[in-house]
């Protein structure tokens, strides 16, 4: 048997050989693994043997040019699973989907999230794995396929260092009732004098109060409301005579927050791989009993029948199908360049298809998980105060989880300080592990503008960075600042670039190339439904809730405060500059371009990809090339009508 039939007898079935690596290669096509061997095409034509078949290596010390450096990867394939389960499922899931879903009609909002799911979450997820392990391109460089187009990436960076300032706050938050939850009784269990009548011990009441029967018909506040509102945040009724000074007690708890995500972050993906298993799997345990919980206490079934019954007229208001949006948004972290530069460090060929399902199947498993945990806490929280009006008994926003899983811990007879300690690690790995996601994008970033800087050297300068804005947010008038930002610099800018960066991906670069790619990489044919999503349904579904949201624009406000008029113009300042990156970084990627062009022709130019665009391994990028030039050859006899090039991109 020859060494070519042995190859093509074990190439797993793909008639094209290029779609697999060389099984006599020196090491397996690995991102970053940048060897000091090469077969180019051409030398071997010269030589007499066919482009792909199989000779002696040709030694060279040639460098990689546009990495430079070699690039880190992960320890094995489940690491990467494992760190994007722990990036996925965050706070965005035990967090925002519960009082997202309790502002938008509980089991209503059910089929929008599902509904979006499937025709922007899973596609775009895929879409994002699939350019980064392609390519082995962090979330701005995997732009190479379309220079021009760069500033996505840049403005993406912003709303993701946006996201990482205030996220590590709620860490902090975390590790305060993580501390207090060893107290010999649960602090926020029990209601102080100047918080009057209005309050409601979130211990156990047996038997119930006088006061408790006599105001049947007053909805009364949790002590566990108002402990964190009072003294967790000590908020005040509005910022117009400034934020404050930041909580000293916070201000330490962000430090050592900060500290563990630099510990884990200081070797890159080499250490917080190892810590993605623990980072993912810990908190199903915790979640668990907390599930087991929630649903023995009184009147939880009555929450959680709300939770899952569909209110369909609800269905025809579009602000639930944005709110649907930006919850699938943050749930996955996609369309911050997070996914993309995880699936940079990938092995060349690994299945992400795979990945990509499972993670999108369990992150929105775990949303529902928590959805049933936290309306089955706030259903007997209706049951406390003699109410059915489930969304009355307590305030939405991002203290609903300081208040609501707080609330019912305290409910314990046996052992309350057991599970709130449990609960409180829970939701603090869980953050970390997003937030390590969110800094590693940060880090990828610099270190591919700055390639000779140490790793720790950049992982301490954005933990400094990070905490010194971080104590905005811990301020009296901190939940105000967190409520601006993240309307105006994360969740406006990502959805806005997210349109552009379904553009750039679906037709600028083309549907079309990038089922090439995946066929190359993966040697699997992309379906018509990612083929659809890609280049029609995503992108026409993103458009028009970006349309609506501004036709039906009100301003943003928290709780019944409204901002100062210069604070809303400094919000559209900062959705500006976002959203202008891709503007700002369109202008030198123009100007780059050979100078005897004209204007036009090198804005086209800018359009196309670069010369190195492909995998980062030499010899894979060899077969690649290849690869296009025979894929360009059949191109040159197709039609040119507008519509069948439209069909073509698609379908072709």
């Amino acid at each position: 048997t020859t060494t070519a039939a042995m190859e093509q007898s074990n190439n797993n079935g793909y008639l094209n050989p290029a779609y697999v690596g060389s099984l006599h290669a020196s090491t397996i096509s690995i991102p970053g693994a940048y060897k000091t061997q090469a077969e180019p095409a051409a030398k071997e034509l010269a030589n007499g043997h066919k482009p792909g078949e199989t000779t002696a290596p040709v030694e060279t010390t040639e460098p990689d040019v546009e990495q430079g450096v070699k690039r880190d990867g992960w320890n094995n394939d489940i690491e990467f699973l494992m760190s994007c389960i722990a990036l996925s499922v965050g706070l965005g899931n035990v967090w925002r989907f519960p009082f997202i879903a309790l502002e938008n009609g509980g089991g209503a909002f059910l089929i929008p999230y599902l509904v979006v799911l499937l025709l922007v979450g899973k596609p775009v997820y895929y879409l994002e794995m699939l350019l980064g392990q392609f390519s082995s391109r962090g979330s701005v460089k995997v732009y190479d396929f379309a220079p021009i187009m760069r500033g996505i990436g840049y403005g993406q960076v912003l709303a993701t260092g946006i996201v990482t300032t205030y996220y590590a706050t709620l860490m902090a938050i975390t590790l305060r009732y993580f501390v207090e939850s060893f107290f010999p009784t649960l602090p926020w269990s029990y209601c102080r004098a100047e918080w009057g009548a209005s309050c409601l011990d979130s211990a156990p009441q047996t038997p119930p109060t006088t006061s408790a029967s006599s105001n049947a018909s007053e909805v009364r506040t949790t002590s566990a409301e108002f402990y964190f509102t009072n003294i967790i945040l000590r908020e005040k009724a509005s910022i117009d005579d400034g934020i404050g000074y930041p909580s000293w007690t916070l201000a330490i708890a962000l430090g050592v927050a900060w500290l563990i995500i630099a510990g884990i972050m200081c070797r890159g993906v080499k250490s917080s791989g190892k810590a993605s298993y623990f980072l993912a799997l810990f908190p199903y345990l915790v979640m668990l009993i907390l599930l087991v919980r929630a649903l023995t206490l009184p009147g939880a079934v009555d929450g959680v029948l709300y939770f899952l019954q569909p209110q369909w007229h609800k269905l025809l208001e579009p602000q639930v199908w944005y709110a649907a949006v930006t919850q699938v948004f943050f749930s996955l972290a996609i369309c911050f360049g997070n996914i993309v530069m995880y699936a940079s460090y990938n092995r060349f060929g690994q299945n992400i298809y795979r990945d990509a399902n499972i993670v999108t199947t369990l992150d929105t498993f775990t949303s529902l998980l928590s959805g049933v945990i936290i309306f089955g806490i706030l259903g007997n929280l209706a049951h406390e105060n003699n109410t059915t009006d489930i969304a009355s008994v307590v305030n939405g926003g991002p203290g609903l989880a300081f208040i609501s899983y707080p609330d019912a811990i305290a409910k314990f007879k046996v052992l309350p300080q057991l599970f709130s300690v449990l609960f409180f690690l829970m939701l603090f790995v869980l953050g970390i592990g997003s937030n390590v996601g969110m800094v590693s994008c940060l880090t990828t970033v610099l270190r591919d503008q700055f390639v000779r800087i140490k790793q720790w050297h950049i992982v301490l300068f954005i933990a400094i960075v990070g905490y010194l804005l971080g104590l905005l947010y811990i301020t009296p008038g901190g939940q105000f600042v967190l409520n601006l930002l993240d309307f105006f610099g994360a969740t406006f800018v990502a959805l806005v670039l997210a349109i552009f960066e379904l553009l750039a991906i679906g037709w600028v670069y083309g549907v079309k190339r990038v089922c090439r790619d995946v066929e190359f990489m993966l040697g699997i044919k992309t379906s018509k439904y990612y083929r659809l999503c890609w280049g029609v349904v995503t992108p026409l579904l993103m458009i028009s809730i970006l349309v609506y949201m501004l036709a039906l624009y009100e301003p943003l406000k928290y709780k019944d405060y409204t901002y100062l008029p210069g604070v809303y113009a400094f919000g559209w300042c900062l959705s500006a500059f976002g959203v202008g990156q891709v503007v700002f970084w369109a202008i030198p990627a123009v100007r780059s371009q050979p100078a005897e062009l004209s204007l036009g022709q090198r804005i086209r130019k800018a359009f196309e990809p670069l010369p190195s665009w492909g995998p980062a391994d030499a010899r894979t990028l060899k077969r690649y090339q290849l690869h296009v030039e025979q894929s360009n050859v059949g191109a040159m006899f197709q039609r040119s009508g507008i519509w069948h090039k439209i069909y073509d991109n698609i379908f072709g």
